[in-house]
């Protein structure tokens, strides 16, 4: 089910024409209700209003998006939640965790050797977030920080695939489709290669897509900092966006 209504009273001509002003909006227009039972219509409408930017998205053929994210890496009895990449819940042994602070080995800068889990607001998924914030920053819309704020209680603990449906939907009403996605997943620990198939699964469904516009890659750092001693987790995304035109309206 859909997370959200994308723009509550948006008319179809309005929201594909080249206009020389931002999308037109009207209380007789066509309504398109996608709203979900977890989300209420005043949060409904704030989101919305977030991504209706005063000038035109103009419809360009191609347009080209980086998302980029980084979350710490814990104890999973500190985090509270799993490490959640692609939509996958990465299962592992015990990993090596370099413990900075000596809050659980006897020394700081001790390897202390526990299951891991993301820091996070949300669930921390590094990729959907970057995917989500290439979808915006592509059509020159705000940053995901801004649309589902850390600081809300109403996204804590929120499965980053709500996030991605909505971006989604925003996608497709400015008249957008993936051109073709790259991901470049960073991470010194947990292996995830036999992950990345479910991963890119997720990805396809949830943009509608296909396997042939996604690609995911997956790099250590080397040992070096931060994601090196497997406190962190990052990864950049690169995309295109294709408009959609003529008889493919409907794809």
């Amino acid at each position: 089910m859909k997370l959200l209504t994308l723009l509550l009273t948006a008319t179809a001509a309005s929201a594909f024409a080249p206009a020389a002003a931002s999308p037109k909006f009207s209380t007789q227009s066509k309504t398109t209700t996608l709203l979900s039972s977890t989300t209420d219509e005043a949060t409904e409408e704030e989101i919305s209003s977030i991504l209706r930017p005063s000038y035109a998205i103009e419809p360009i053929p191609l347009r080209i998006g980086h998302g980029f994210d980084i979350h710490k890496m814990v104890p999973f009895e500190e985090a509270g939640q799993p490490v959640v990449i692609g939509g996958v819940v990465i299962d592992h042994v015990d990993q090596k965790w370099t413990d900075k602070d000596g809050k659980y080995a006897e020394n700081p800068g001790d390897i202390y050797e526990t299951q891991l889990g993301v820091l996070a607001h949300s669930d921390g998924d590094v990729i959907y977030h970057s995917l989500v914030d290439a979808i915006f920053g592509a059509l020159t819309l705000p940053d995901i920080g801004q649309v589902f704020q850390d600081t809300d209680p109403r996204w804590k603990g929120c499965d980053s695939a709500k996030f991605m449906e909505h971006a989604y939907d925003v996608m497709k009403y400015y008249g957008y489709r993936i051109g073709n996605i790259d991901v470049t997943l960073i991470l010194e620990r947990p292996k995830v290669a036999g992950f990345k198939p479910r991963m890119k699964e997720n990805i396809v469904k949830l943009l509608h897509t296909t396997e042939g516009r996604v690609n995911i890659k997956a790099r250590t750092h080397e040992k070096v900092d931060s994601v090196g001693e497997l406190r962190s987790l990052s990864c950049h995304v690169v995309m295109t966006l294709e408009k959609v035109v003529g008889n493919d309206a409907d794809l």
